[in-house]
């Protein structure tokens, strides 16, 4: 089996060292090379070209969504098959916003579990966003609150920008959800867990799998966030 091919861009040497040590707890990841600064970093991308690039969003010569843009516009403006998954201590909606607008694919906080850290670069691998909870309430506020709303793309589960439009609406408009249906919608878009969901419905969280599958269905979407966005944008959900 190929492994996860990784590149870490973070000055604070504690940190960069602290990931790479529990990243390599996994057989499945190989870190292929380090660097402290955005300069060096794009270099070393350019070179090794590894499956996914973690950058600190607070680099002394640059900062990390600066080097996402160039890393996803060299080449002539073809990009690099490099995904990036910014990891940081903000979280302000400017800086996350900013950091999907430049092409980010995930978006982790620094105080990350290391489980949640190692889902985060396996969802991210297979090319789908990986959005700390905190994080996503953000992106969905946004998508609920301006008129250039936040969609989430169908191909490549990335967030992007683009004008206020019907589509996706009337499709949506098609299917009934129940009343716990809703509920439940209501609570995902809020940035609750399974368990959470259970627990404040006084119902199992095998039952809350089964609404989440059923929502995910008649609004085909396919995940959580995505769900959330297309909810807010129709209006099932506020």
């Amino acid at each position: 089996m190929s492994k996860i091919r990784i590149a870490l861009i973070e000055d604070h040497d504690l940190t960069r060292v602290g990931i790479r040590t529990a990243l390599l707890q996994k057989e499945e990841i190989e870190v292929v090379g380090e660097a402290a600064n955005a300069t060096e970093g794009l270099k070393m991308l350019k070179t090794l070209q590894p499956d996914i690039a973690i950058i600190d969003i607070g680099l002394p010569d640059k900062d990390g969504i600066e080097l996402t843009r160039e890393l996803k516009s060299i080449n002539g403006g073809q990009e690099l098959a490099i995904k990036v998954l910014i990891l940081t201590l903000r979280d302000n909606k400017e800086a996350v916003l900013a950091a999907f607008a430049a092409g980010a694919d995930s978006y982790c906080m620094k105080d990350i579990k290391f489980d949640n850290l190692l889902e985060a670069v396996r969802v991210t691998y297979n090319g789908n966003a990986w959005i700390d909870p905190a994080i996503a309430r953000i992106v969905l506020q946004q998508a609920q609150q301006n008129p250039h709303k936040l969609e989430v793309s169908s191909d490549t589960k990335n967030f992007v920008f683009h004008p206020e439009s019907g589509e996706n609406e009337a499709a949506i408009d098609l299917y009934t959800l129940t009343e716990r249906e809703l509920e439940v919608l209501q609570l995902i878009v809020e940035g609750c867990s399974n368990a959470v969901i259970a627990e404040r419905l006084y119902i199992t969280v095998g039952t809350v799998k089964t609404h989440v599958r059923n929502i995910l269905n008649k609004l085909s979407a396919d995940d959580r966030t995505q769900a959330a966005v297309r909810a807010l944008r129709s209006g099932l959900v506020g």
